[in-house]
């Protein structure tokens, strides 16, 4: 579904990615890990559009799309929640839903897709007239999640989805992560917690200072030894 070839990326002139390749298949979860500073994030905004490449390609369904801008891929199926959530907190939860569907114009199926987004995440519909912004960080982290597939997306990219939020939150978090794989929707997760990413994924890819170093069997890399020692400490 998703291929990234050969990804190169600067800020700067500095160098951010120097060789990152992985592929999603339909229905799989993939999960991108490593340490703080190794080009996660970078991988997860070119693929999205965000980031302009110094070489390399993206490719959507066997559609080369990195001359694309990052609006041109929303509609085709590619939908990023971003670090740190990004909602519009001074609008309420309903409205960062309906802005999530901004691709789309038929009001019915938009209503209906708010609809659904309720029964997956029960606590959105108590807090639908809420002001996103004073919602809990795991509460935001739903609503973030929600409003991606809003898109209608094939392929879910989500960056850092653990992130800044209690640690009873984790885990519900990640449940409902595989809830939506579970309806079709293929999911490119990048994580710090590389235990909890592992743990759900189907394939894991292991990213360093900008390349990919590692790459298997999620579970396989889950109990490498290497992977434990320089990830897990142990």
């Amino acid at each position: 579904m998703l291929a990234l070839s050969n990804l190169r990326v600067s800020y700067d002139g500095v160098p951010a990615l120097t060789d990152v390749s992985l592929k999603v298949a339909a229905g799989q979860i993939v999960a991108l890990v490593g340490g703080n500073g190794n080009g996660k994030s970078t991988t997860l905004r070119a693929a999205a559009g965000l980031n302009a490449l110094d070489g390399g390609s993206v490719t959507f369904e066997g559609r080369p799309i990195h001359a694309l801008p990052a609006h041109e891929r929303v509609p085709l199926g590619l939908s990023l929640v971003p670090e740190g959530r990004r909602l519009f907190p001074k609008l309420t939860v309903r409205r960062n839903l309906e802005l999530g569907a901004y691709t789309r114009s038929v009001a019915v199926d938009i209503a209906a897709d708010i609809e659904r987004m309720f029964e997956l995440f029960p606590i959105l519909r108590e807090r639908s007239t809420q002001l996103a912004g004073t919602m809990s960080g795991g509460e935001q982290q739903m609503l973030a999640i929600a409003r991606g597939l809003m898109a209608r997306p094939k392929l879910l990219m989500l960056d850092e989805p653990s992130w800044g939020i209690a640690p009873k939150f984790v885990t519900k978090v990640l449940d409902v992560i595989q809830r939506v794989n579970e309806t079709g929707v293929a999911i490119l997760l990048v994580e710090q917690n590389l235990t909890k990413a592992l743990a759900i994924a189907d394939h894991g890819y292991v990213i360093q200072t900008g390349r990919v170093v590692m790459e298997g069997p999620a579970q396989a890399l889950l109990h490498d030894e290497a992977v434990k020692k320089a990830y897990l400490g142990h």
